[in-house]
């Protein structure tokens, strides 16, 4: 047991739409940057830029899900 939880139990958090919307933004970014450095296209540098951005604007929805499932017990909380 791990914090006591089993090991084998997969759980995405309560807030699922800011995982997929991470993992969207992050597939888009990724193909949009490699699209960009790899082909040979006149606008190469729209799509490394476009990429980079949206990398880093999903990085926004990773915080966002990863704060809102950060679990206190009130024992701890000087309610």
């Amino acid at each position: 047991m791990l914090l006591g939880r089993r090991w084998g139990r997969c759980n995405l958090g309560r807030c699922v739409l800011f995982l997929v919307l991470a993992l969207l933004l992050d597939a888009v970014g990724l193909v949009l940057l490699l699209l960009g450095v790899f082909a040979s296209l006149d606008y190469w540098d729209f799509l490394v830029y476009t990429g980079a951005l949206t990398l880093v604007f999903s990085l926004l929805f990773w915080i966002t899900w990863y704060s809102l499932n950060i679990e206190v017990p009130l024992e701890k909380l000087d309610l």
